[in-house]
């Protein structure tokens, strides 16, 4: 007979739920690291739109709550739906421009809002039902393209950060001259989680990212540069309304537009799943491809419901987890629910709505940089004397870079162009998708396993516990 302590040990790391207090903490960080692109997504719509501040606050509110209940979906699932891992859900930036434009088109205001929440229920209704069988295209993401997407998000994201840092905000206008107290707040969030990466164990390693949050926000208090005042005007206590701005209106060529969103979104959560499931150590397969996309598709439904937007896992922290090594998806599970909090005590969210942006930005340095070590980990697997490979790798690399690094080059696009072309991370994971079809199609190239090099018509995992692909995809492995 087993012994409870055996069967301890045998429960896999991403199903241990830890202790109450550790929940909680290591929960907080996850929401932390997440708030400011939380709420961007609304700041942006209501600015653009010409909202109230009142709207702009359900909006926020709205967004917060359901962040939360899209979370628990997918990482703590409900029956197909959600992939069971650690991944935190969140509007996604690629629906930000549809958005706007759909609003706009409407007139601006609650009218605008109708046609927007219409088009996101219609695309999450989409997503959930395409799910499988876009799942199916699984055998069209091997290493090289998954390790290209994911190098491509950590990369294409650290110019984020570094804006945050130097500039106090996420765009790349630059300050003339440095604000060097921005930078100085940064790196000494950086150094402080460095200091404890390095030099602790256990706990205080894991909760390195909520440290130097909270040393680097009670800095830039003492200084001045940090302010509380909002949270003693906030209200107390609010409750989210379903459908607050009235019926949502439907109207094709919006619901068309934000279809195409949530297909890009579907490739981000491909290489999110991916990343996750490496850093884990769970295979990744149709299965969980479709469990993972249904849960972004029901989110998204939701979303529309209660005032919101279309969702999709969000990579910072997915390099929270491989920055900490907590592998738990009931920590994340914890965030959710501090999540639906704050979406209910607008108190809280206005508290942790005052970590500045520059500390932010130190921290996410030190995340998005995570997220591609995980690309980089995937990549050296592949065997890139095969010259299609080195050519998916540097073309969408080099795609993704060209717009992080000059990003207005798309401003006299088209709309519709600018769906795909206005996000490095869209174009550089289109770009190795469609390349490895191209490159790779008819002679797939060669991946070595230790020591040993196998060609594979269908590359599903480079486990080598995983290796045994003629049962999974019908087709033999030819030693080479």
């Amino acid at each position: 007979m087993e012994t409870p302590e055996k069967i301890s040990r045998e429960v896999h790391p991403i199903d241990e739920v830890l202790p109450f207090w550790q929940l909680g903490f290591y929960g907080l960080q996850h929401v932390l690291t997440f708030y400011a692109s939380a709420v961007i997504v609304p700041i942006l719509l209501a600015s653009a739109l010409g909202l109230s501040r009142d709207m702009l606050e359900h909006l926020i509110e709205a967004d917060l709550f359901t962040c939360g209940i899209a979370s628990l979906l997918q990482c703590v699932g409900l029956g197909p739906i959600g992939v069971r891992m650690p991944l935190l859900q969140g509007v996604t930036f690629v629906a930000v421009a549809p958005m706007i434009t759909i609003g706009l088109s409407a007139g601006g205001g609650v009218e605008g809002l109708q046609q927007i929440f219409g088009a996101v229920i219609a695309a999450g209704l989409f997503s959930f039902v395409a799910a499988p069988h876009f799942a199916k295209l699984v055998r069209f993401f091997p290493p090289v393209v998954t390790g290209s997407i994911i190098l491509v998000i950590g990369i294409a994201l650290l110019p984020v950060a570094a804006n945050d840092i130097v500039n106090g905000h996420g765009t790349s206008v630059m300050q003339d001259p440095v604000n060097m107290r921005n930078v100085a707040y940064g790196l000494g969030t950086l150094l402080v989680i460095l200091f404890m990466q390095r030099f602790f164990t256990g706990f205080w390693r894991a909760i390195s990212v909520l440290l130097g949050l909270i040393s680097g926000t009670a800095l830039a208090w003492l200084l001045g540069d940090a302010q509380f005042d909002t949270v003693a005007a906030a209200p107390a206590l609010t409750v989210v309304t379903p459908l607050y701005f009235g019926i949502p209106t439907f109207r094709l060529m919006p619901v068309l537009s934000m279809i195409v969103v949530m297909m890009i979104a579907m490739l981000e959560t491909v290489g999110d799943v991916y990343a996750a499931g490496k850093i884990v150590d769970k295979p990744i397969g149709p299965k969980e491809i479709t469990q993972a996309i249904r849960a972004d598709g029901a989110a998204t439904i939701l979303g529309g419901i209660f005032n919101s937007f279309p969702y999709t896992c969000f990579a910072q922290n997915v390099g929270l987890v491989r920055l900490t090594g907590i592998r738990s998806r009931w920590v994340v599970a914890a965030a959710a629910v501090i999540m639906m909090i704050l979406g209910c005590v607008p108190k809280l969210a206005a508290m942790m709505a005052c970590v500045p942006l520059p500390v932010m930005g130190g921290a996410a340095l030190a995340m998005f940089g995570a997220v591609a070590v995980v690309g980089i980990q995937a990549l050296s697997q592949v065997n890139f004397e095969h010259q299609g490979n080195t050519v998916v790798v540097g073309t969408s690399l080099g795609l993704g870079m060209l717009l992080v690094s000059q990003p207005h080059i798309t401003d006299h696009f088209p709309a519709w162009m600018k769906i795909i072309f206005g996000s490095g991370i869209t174009l550089g994971a289109t770009a190795a998708i469609v390349l490895n079809f191209i490159f790779n199609r008819q002679d797939p190239p060669p991946i070595s396993v230790e020591g040993e090099v196998w060609n594979v018509g269908v590359q599903i995992s480079q486990d080598p516990d995983m290796l045994d692909l003629e049962s999974r995809s019908g087709r033999r492995i030819h030693r080479v």
